[in-house]
C-alpha cells in the first residue's frame, strides 16, 4: 500500500470517528458551568506561563490551545489529528494542552492530576501521550483507575514516591481547577474546546478541516 493511500485511509478513519463522537462532545449548555465546582476566571487567559506547551517554536506564528479531558472520546479522536498537525507545523505553531476534566467522567480529573504529577518530573508530554493512547483500556469505566495510572508512571520511569506525593498534593488539584476556570471564562462548556489565537473555534470535523484552518491563519 503506497504512502498516499495509507494517509487517505487514516484521514478517512479519523473523520469517521470524529463524526461519531464530536456530536456528543459538548456536555452542557452555553448558559451553565458544566456542573463543575469552579467558577470562571474573571480575567481568563488562553495561555499562562505554566501552561503545558507541546511545541515551542523559536518564532511562533499561531497558538492552538486545547482544553481537554483525557477520558473524553472526542478528545481521544482529536489526539491523532493534533499529533499530525504538530508534526507538520510544530516549527511554526505553538500547541498547548490545558486541563478541562468534565464531571461526567469518573477518572477524568484523576487523569489530569496524573499528567500534572508527571509534569513535576518533566514527563508531561510522555504521560499525555500514554493517557490518550491507552484511553480505550481505562476510559468510560466506573472503577477508580489510580492503580492503572500509577502503573503508567512506573512505566515512564517516574519516582513513584514523588509521583504519589504530587498526585495527593492539593496544589495539583488546584492547578487543574485553574485551567478549568480559564476554560470556563473563555466560553468552553465541553471537550474538546479549541482556542486559536485567543478565540474559541468550532471543533474541526476532520484533519483536513483543521489543516485548512491552520493554513488560513498562517497566511493572514
Amino acid at each position: 500500500m503506497n504512502k498516499l493511500k495509507r494517509n487517505l485511509i487514516v484521514t478517512a478513519v479519523i473523520a469517521a470517528v470524529l463524526a461519531a463522537v464530536l456530536g456528543t462532545a459538548l456536555l452542557v449548555s452555553p448558559d451553565d458551568d458544566g456542573g463543575m465546582d469552579v467558577q470562571p476566571a474573571a480575567e481568563a487567559q488562553p495561555v499562562r506561563a505554566d501552561s503545558h506547551r507541546l511545541t515551542d517554536p523559536k518564532k511562533s506564528e499561531l497558538t492552538v490551545v486545547e482544553f481537554l479531558d483525557f477520558e473524553c472520546e472526542g478528545c481521544g479522536a482529536m489526539y491523532p489529528v493534533v499529533e499530525k498537525l504538530r508534526e507538520e507545523y510544530g516549527d511554526r505553531v505553538t500547541f498547548v494542552a490545558r486541563y478541562f476534566p468534565m464531571p461526567g467522567h469518573r477518572n477524568g480529573e484523576l487523569a489530569a492530576r496524573t499528567a500534572e504529577a508527571a509534569a513535576r518530573q518533566g514527563k508531561f508530554e510522555e504521560m499525555y501521550t500514554k493517557l490518550f493512547t491507552t484511553q480505550k483500556e481505562w476510559g468510560e469505566s466506573q472503577d477508580w483507575k489510580e492503580d492503572v495510572f500509577r502503573g503508567y508512571a512506573e512505566q515512564l520511569g517516574l519516582d513513584l514516591n514523588k509521583f504519589d506525593a504530587a498526585l495527593a498534593d492539593p496544589a495539583t488539584a488546584g492547578r487543574v481547577r485553574a485551567d478549568q476556570r480559564d476554560g470556563l471564562g473563555l466560553g468552553a462548556r465541553g471537550t474538546p474546546t479549541f482556542v486559536v489565537d485567543g478565540a474559541v473555534i468550532p471543533t474541526p470535523a476532520s484533519y483536513a478541516d483543521f489543516k485548512a484552518l491552520v493554513e488560513e491563519r498562517l497566511t493572514d
